[in-house]
């Protein structure tokens, strides 16, 4: 897998000068779209989009301090439809617009080639299993949150104590699947995870009942999915999970994500201090 994705940036470097066409790497990297998305994503830090703007511009800056071109010809050839629009996504960048930088000489931000390489540490192991799963039904109450990466995320925090415990109780008397219990149901992500991109996120449960008055239901095809646990300090162990499976079991086993939501179930320790958690993922082979 990570052979195919280098292809794919090979690709991208070859035609930074072009539109992306993120069906075609994925076709490179023999993968899906929205997976190939999600795992540039996971191992690149940054959505793929976001890449490939940061390469353009760190190629155009050396055209610019060049000064062979005017800064027109350049913002036109890297896909810029005017020097207005060129100069905010450069200043974005750089710090500064590219007629100043021309002018002083300013020093520039450089995004590096990437070159994915797999690490084997072999300290570890993660559990995990496979499971198809007929249709079902989250039910339970919904908030828009944006998507935070590192450290609690005070949106659904927030979100969480605002819920009535007796709400709470109630729903958790309708599980009657896998995973059991209250259950945090994140649906509607952005596939380039980008950080403060929105989602939906449910406090719920997964039933065959009906939902209750004031909640929301969230119907789920049928399909495949992975889980896997953890167990350790919370937040942190949950979050190096997520990134765990994403950089470490994709690209070792023979499935991808698919659209769909994901499912993580907590049981936090008495002080709350760690954790165990299942987290359901949609999978495809």
């Amino acid at each position: 897998m990570l052979d195919r994705l280098n292809q794919a940036v090979e690709h991208i470097e070859e035609r930074l000068e072009q539109p992306l066409d993120a069906r075609e790497l994925a076709r490179i990297a023999g993968t899906s779209e929205y997976h190939l998305r999600r795992m540039f994503s996971a191992l690149a830090g940054m959505p793929l989009s976001e890449y490939v703007r940061r390469r353009r511009l760190t190629v155009a800056a050396a055209e610019v301090l060049a000064g062979r071109e005017s800064l027109l010809d350049v913002a036109v050839r890297y896909g810029y439809g005017s020097g207005e629009g060129f100069a905010r996504a450069f200043r974005a960048v750089h710090g500064v617009g590219p007629g100043e930088a021309r002018r002083t000489g300013a020093a520039l931000v450089s995004q590096p080639r990437l070159t994915f390489r797999l690490t084997v540490e072999g300290s570890g192991s993660m559990r995990y299993r496979v499971v198809e799963r007929p249709e079902f039904t989250v039910v339970g109450l919904k908030a828009r949150v944006p998507l935070v990466h590192l450290g609690p995320n005070q949106a659904i925090v927030d979100f969480v104590r605002g819920v009535d415990r007796q709400v709470l109780e109630r729903l958790e008397k309708l599980s009657d699947q896998e995973p059991r219990g209250v259950v945090a149901v994140c649906d509607d992500l952005d596939p380039g995870r980008a950080e403060g991109t929105e989602l939906d996120y449910y406090q719920g449960v997964i039933t065959s009942s009906a939902a209750p008055a004031g909640t929301t239901a969230l119907r789920v095809p049928a399909g495949t999915w992975a889980v896997f646990t953890t167990s350790g300090p919370a937040p942190n162990a949950i979050q190096e999970l997520w990134r765990d499976v994403f950089t470490q079991w994709f690209p070792s086993n023979p499935y991808r994500s698919r659209p769909g939501p994901e499912i993580l179930r907590v049981v936090p320790s008495p002080d709350g201090a760690e954790a165990d958690a299942e987290l359901w993922l949609p999978v495809e082979s």
